[in-house]
C-alpha cells in the first residue's frame, strides 16, 4: 500500500479510509478488465465509449429525470420524490473537459440528489476542442445564475474529475459575487493542476489503471488551446481560495490525480476554509460509480449526503 506524504500531526483535514476485503476483490476483478485499455481513450472519438461507461452507473430509486435548459445551458434535472423546495445541487460532470454529457451522468447525479434530499441539475457545458477554455467555466457560471433566477435560494455544487475542477472554479467565482447562494461544495477526484506537476503522476503511475500522463497532457492541451495551464481560472490550485464555503473532497489512493486533491485541500485549509479530504485506500478514479458494488462508494455517498444536508439546514443561520 502506497502512503500519502502529509504531516499527519498537522493535517487535521485528512481522513483515510481502509480497504475492505470485499472491495479489494472487486477492484482486482475490475483492474483485470480495464487495464488493457489504459491511456487509450483519446480525442473526440472517446466520447461514445466514455458515455457508455457512465451509463452503467445504477439508477437510483425514486428519481425522475427531465431535460431542460437553465441559464441558457441545456442539461438534465434529477428530481427525487421528496426533494425539498428552494434548494438544489448543480453537478458538473467529468471527462477531462473533452468528454461526458449530462445524460450519461444523470444517474450519478441522481444518487447525489437523493442523498441530499434536493433536486439536482447537470448542465451540458461546452466541451473542448470545439469550445476550449474558458467556455466550460463560463457555462457553469451561467447555469449557477440561471438557477438563482429560477428561485433557488440555497445551492450546492458538486463535480467529479474535470467537473470537480469546474466546481472549485465556480466556488471561487461565487465567493466574490453579490449573490451568494452557494452553501458548500463537494469535489470528487478533481483536476486542480493543469500543469500536471503533482508527484502522484509518478508515484501512482502504475497503480492507476485508467490514465497516463501522456494521455492527460494531450487532453489538457486540447482544452487550454494555448492558455497558461497555471491560470487560476483553469487550475484552482493556483487561485486565491479565501472565502470559500465549506468544501469536501474525496479521492482514491490509487489515482494519478491524488496530489491534485491533497494540495488544493492543503491550500484551502491554510486559507481558513472549512475543508476536509477523504482518501479511500485501494480506490481508483471514478469509484463512486461503483454504487451497489463497492462498500467504499456507498460510504462516500453517505458522507456526501450528510454533508450537503447539514449545509442546506445550517446555511440560513450563517447568513
Amino acid at each position: 500500500m502506497q502512503t500519502i506524504r502529509v504531516d499527519q500531526g498537522t493535517a487535521s483535514w485528512l481522513v483515510q479510509h481502509p480497504l475492505g476485503a470485499e472491495d479489494e476483490a472487486a477492484m482486482t476483478a475490475m483492474r483485470a478488465i480495464v487495464e488493457p485499455n489504459k491511456g487509450k481513450l483519446r480525442g473526440v472519438a472517446a466520447r461514445v465509449p466514455f458515455d457508455a461507461i457512465m451509463e452503467r452507473v445504477s439508477a437510483p430509486a425514486g428519481v425522475v429525470y427531465e431535460a431542460d435548459s437553465v441559464g441558457g445551458i441545456s442539461g438534465w434535472w434529477c428530481r427525487p420524490e421528496d426533494a425539498r423546495p428552494g434548494e438544489a445541487v448543480m453537478h458538473l460532470h467529468g471527462g477531462w473537459f473533452n468528454w461526458g454529457s449530462a445524460q450519461a451522468f444523470r444517474h450519478l447525479a441522481g444518487h447525489i440528489a437523493r442523498s441530499a434530499g434536493v433536486t439536482a441539475f447537470v448542465p451540458d457545458y461546452r466541451l473542448a476542442p470545439e469550445h476550449p477554455f474558458p467556455a466550460a467555466i463560463e457555462d457553469a457560471r451561467a447555469c449557477y445564475f440561471g438557477l438563482i433566477e429560477r428561485g433557488f435560494t440555497k445551492l450546492a455544487v458538486t463535480g467529479d474529475s474535470a467537473g470537480g475542477n469546474l466546481a472549485l472554479g465556480l466556488l471561487i467565482v461565487a465567493a466574490t459575487s453579490v449573490q451568494r447562494a452557494l452553501v458548500g461544495g463537494v469535489a470528487l477526484s478533481p483536476v486542480t493542476d493543469l500543469t500536471l506537476s503533482g508527484e502522484s503522476w509518478s508515484t501512482r503511475a502504475v497503480a492507476d489503471p485508467y490514465f497516463t500522463q501522456t494521455q492527460a497532457d494531450e487532453l489538457m492541451r486540447s482544452y487550454l488551446d494555448g492558455n497558461r495551464p497555471n491560470d487560476p481560472l483553469a487550475s484552482p490550485l493556483y487561485a486565491d481560495l479565501k472565502g470559500l464555503p465549506p468544501l469536501r473532497v474525496h479521492v482514491g489512493n490509487d489515482e494519478v490525480l491524488l496530489d491534485d486533491s491533497i494540495r488544493v485541500v492543503e491550500r484551502a485549509a491554510a486559507a481558513g476554509v472549512d475543508v476536509r479530504l477523504d482518501v479511500w485506500q485501494g480506490m481508483v478514479h471514478g469509484y463512486l460509480g461503483g454504487l451497489g458494488r463497492l462498500t467504499a462508494s456507498t460510504a462516500t455517498l453517505q458522507l456526501i449526503g450528510d454533508f450537503l444536508r447539514e449545509r442546506f439546514a445550517n446555511a440560513a443561520g450563517e447568513e
